[in-house]
């Protein structure tokens, strides 16, 4: 069964890094807020292997 959780970081982190590249400096704020939420959510409910994409995840939004 997939985590809901960790399939919303997931897409969450895949749009900030999508608004990043070419939106408004408000819509990228917004939308690299709610991706850490979704990160932070996601890790609490995720086992080992979910939770190492994870890591990768919080560091690509880091890194917007």
């Amino acid at each position: 069964m997939t985590n809901p959780l960790f399939q919303q970081a997931r897409e969450a982190v895949a749009y900030a890094d999508s608004v990043a590249s070419g939106s408004a400096q408000g819509d990228k704020y917004e939308a690299v807020m709610k991706a850490k939420n979704a990160l932070s959510s996601a890790f609490a409910n995720s086992n080992d292997a979910e939770r190492a994409q994870l890591r990768e995840f919080q560091q690509k939004i880091d890194s917007i």
